[in-house]
Formats: C-alpha cells, sequence, structure tokens
C-alpha cells in the first residue's frame, strides 16, 4: 500500500526536477552568446579556428576563435553562438583589420561584436 503512494510521489519529483534543470540548461545555453562590452581590441587577423562543442545534451554551440595580431602581442579572440536552425555564420578573412568588443576572461578575450576596419 505505501509502495502504490511513495513510488509515484518519487518519480514526479524526479520528473519536475529533470525538467527545471532542462530549462536552466536551455537558458543558460541561450545566454552563451551575450557578452559584456566592458573592452576594445583592435588588430590583423593571422589565424581563424572554427569547432562546434557540446554544451548540453542536444544542445551545441558554435565556437570560433581568432588569433589577433595587436600592436603588442598575438591575442585568442573566442566568439561563442548557440547552434539554432536560424544561426547565421560570421566569416573572418585573414588579414582583414578589426575591432572587437567584449571582455577578457583570464587570458582570452570573449567578444560577440565586431567591425571591419576601413581603409
Amino acid at each position: 500500500m505505501v509502495t502504490a503512494i511513495v513510488v509515484p510521489i518519487i518519480c514526479l519529483y524526479f520528473f519536475w526536477l529533470t525538467r527545471k534543470e532542462r530549462k536552466e540548461q536551455e537558458r543558460k545555453w541561450l545566454e552563451v552568446g551575450e557578452v559584456r562590452q566592458e573592452a576594445v581590441v583592435s588588430g590583423e587577423i593571422k589565424g581563424i579556428v572554427e569547432e562546434t562543442q557540446k554544451f548540453y545534451y542536444h544542445r551545441y554551440i558554435y565556437v570560433q576563435t581568432i588569433k589577433l595580431q595587436t600592436s603588442t602581442k598575438v591575442i585568442n579572440a573566442i566568439k561563442r553562438t548557440p547552434l539554432t536552425q536560424d544561426r547565421k555564420k560570421d566569416t573572418f578573412t585573414i588579414g582583414e583589420t578589426i575591432h572587437l568588443y567584449g571582455s577578457w576572461e583570464g587570458n582570452n578575450f570573449l567578444f560577440n561584436q565586431w567591425v571591419n576596419e576601413k581603409r
């Protein structure tokens, strides 16, 4: 008798807990591309690496890593985008001079907005 009451309650609790966690992870996945614009970095693109990374179960993010030669050193700039059906791919060309807007995270510069420098 006790089992007939307790087992469904436990199943409903874990269903509710899983659903809550899935909603939280989806919110975090959609916010991956949002970066505070605290700093500006300018330089010439020396190298580009593009890859898809798993974020959470069936959620993926598209990561573009750019080696940028500034006036003083070479830095890694990273752009992360949630992989959705209507995602448009940003294209970068080696040798372009660009301005990146974002923030520093350790030795990497995270950005979400960029502008080509007019020549």
